[in-house]
């Protein structure tokens, strides 16, 4: 196709000089990279890409190595212009590392590794030849899967989102189908759709292609922008045929096909089905008046502009010694083993036990009686607690409350508190209603700011409300989670802290004012009980 860049396969390294000296020197900064993130790049590679909504991420380092490659003659003519103002993108990098070090987060950590590994570039080849390599560059950081809490709220959303357009598609075909929340009631069963079936697993290749295709089609920005935007609807409806295409199977030919090969093998087959949708597309935008656009100057005369530029560059002889004690290559080198030497050989993080065990919680709270319940092990070997309790509590009047406490003696990476926002959606549930409401104290204790959120399944409906205390703060986001574990292991060497949970049925008969005192009442309660056994 006329419309994509120039395919000529050249032979590897062809018209680049690696020098000894660069070499040494491209050896010790892997080696001092690797000794600050490998437990990192090892949590990424074992761990996130092992998931099949994260697969596609190990492919990414495939792509951009294929894209260094290509543009190498390009890169190679580029004069190097080694710049101190790298440092400012390298520092950036080791902050990052400390925020998600101390926060426990993966995610900075990831982002952390991207900026060290610019910075180390800027720094010795300088932002020609950083721009040069842009595309790759940004190219990477599809590599590093989405936090938890973040991908979860994408999953649900696409979850939902799919559902409702694949009960559409089977009204057209002239199915009887019914959808509560991620669960489609066909009549004869319930197809509910996961997080398997969400297509976020089809959402990222999609924009990851998308992206590879803006890089080779030859237009203008807007044209690039319109290709780049629609991979993500285009994902989601070919995820909707595939939910509404297993429902007809399902009626048509058994439980066996539809949630048997089908099932597996009709995500790819979908998938493959995207791509010439998005070849139509670019057809289409050819079309697209004005005619003959083409962003930035033509490849031919910017290599003729970069090997121009190369014949003019002076081969400097400087030796082994002078390469090696550069201040710039001395700084970088002696911040990275210090990085590396202090967050493993210094603890910032005590653990501090809970001051007394949520198993000696009483079941019994005024009018409300409870039965304790275990968690799965499945569940446990995930959240990586310290101590929890799980406690139905009913009153006379048949009313009953679940009461949830998590606590966590430090906080690490992976070990982190798990918020409702992520955990509670699903089976059909959704959240209708987010915001904020303020308990007041019993006895002239505090108020305290909680989360307050409405779910609804079908005709149910159930008030939660739930908050994290953390080192003597009541705390109600993630954000916030993270920024003050950041700071207090590292002015207070603690990081330990806990979730609590309280969730109520909505009766068919009763008011939301009458809900929310029953729960509010409840929580009332048990505040003081909880500051027995949370330490401050």
């Amino acid at each position: 196709m006329e419309y994509f860049g120039d395919s000529q396969m050249l032979k590897l390294f062809e018209g680049i000089i690696i020098k000894p000296t660069g070499c040494l020197k491209a050896g010790v900064y892997v080696a001092v990279v690797m000794l600050v993130y490998y437990s990192v790049l090892m949590q990424m590679i074992m761990h996130d890409w092992a998931k099949e909504d994260h697969s596609h991420c190990a492919l990414i380092p495939l792509v951009v190595l294929y894209f260094l490659r290509e543009k190498r003659r390009e890169i190679a003519a580029v004069p190097s212009a080694p710049s101190w103002t790298g440092f400012v993108t390298f520092g950036i990098g080791v902050c990052l590392f400390w925020l998600g070090e101390l926060g426990g987060e993966y995610f900075t950590l990831y982002i952390s590794f991207w900026f060290v590994v610019i910075g180390l570039l800027w720094l010795h080849l300088g932002w020609e030849k950083i721009k040069a390599m842009w595309f790759a560059l940004v190219l990477m950081l599809a590599m590093f899967p989405f936090p938890n809490f973040i991908n979860t709220r994408i999953t649900f959303q696409l979850r939902l989102i799919s559902s409702k357009v694949g009960v559409w598609m089977l009204h057209l075909y002239g199915m009887s189908a019914y959808r509560e929340g991620n669960v489609i009631d066909l009549g004869f069963t319930k197809l509910q759709v996961v997080d398997a079936c969400s297509g976020l697993r089809y959402v990222m290749p999609l924009i990851v292609l998308g992206f590879l295709l803006t890089y080779w089609f030859r237009a203008h920005w807007w044209k690039k922008t319109v290709l780049l935007l629609s991979t993500v609807p285009l994902a989601i409806v070919v995820n909707s045929i595939r939910i509404a295409a297993t429902g007809i199977l399902y009626s048509m030919f058994g439980a066996e096909v539809a949630e048997g090969f089908f099932h597996g093998f009709s995500g790819w087959l979908i998938f493959v089905f995207a791509i010439p949708f998005l070849l139509f597309e670019i057809w289409i935008l050819r079309k697209m008046p004005p005619r003959g656009e083409v962003g930035g100057e033509p490849i031919e005369r910017r290599s003729r502009r970069g090997q121009e530029g190369a014949e003019k560059i002076e081969n400097k002889n400087t030796g082994l010694k002078r390469q090696l004690l550069q201040p710039i290559f001395l700084a970088c080198v002696v911040m990275l083993i210090l990085t590396s030497s202090l967050s493993q050989g210094i603890e910032f993080r005590q653990k501090i036990p809970i001051s007394r065990s949520l198993g000696k919680f009483p079941m019994q709270i005024r009018e409300w009686q409870g039965v304790r319940e275990d968690m799965e092990q499945r569940f446990l070997d995930v959240l990586k607690l310290s101590d929890y309790i799980i406690v139905n509590y009913r009153n006379d009047h048949g009313k009953t409350i679940n009461f949830y406490v998590a606590y966590y003696q430090d906080q690490r990476k992976g070990e982190a508190i798990h918020s409702p926002e992520t955990c509670l959606p699903g089976s059909g549930w959704e959240f209708k209603e987010a915001g904020h409401v303020w308990i007041p104290g019993n006895g002239g204790k505090r108020s305290i700011r909680v989360n307050r959120a409405l779910m609804e399944k079908g005709n149910a409906r159930q008030l939660v409300y739930y908050w994290f205390p953390q080192r003597g703060r009541i705390l109600t986001t993630l954000y916030q989670l993270k920024v003050y574990t950041f700071w207090d292991s590292l002015t207070r060497k603690r990081t330990d802290g806990a979730l609590v949970r309280v969730i109520t049925d909505v009766g068919k008969e009763e008011s939301m004012s009458g809900t929310e005192a029953r729960l509010e009442g409840f929580i009332g309660e048990v505040i003081p009980i909880l500051d027995e056994h949370i330490p401050k």
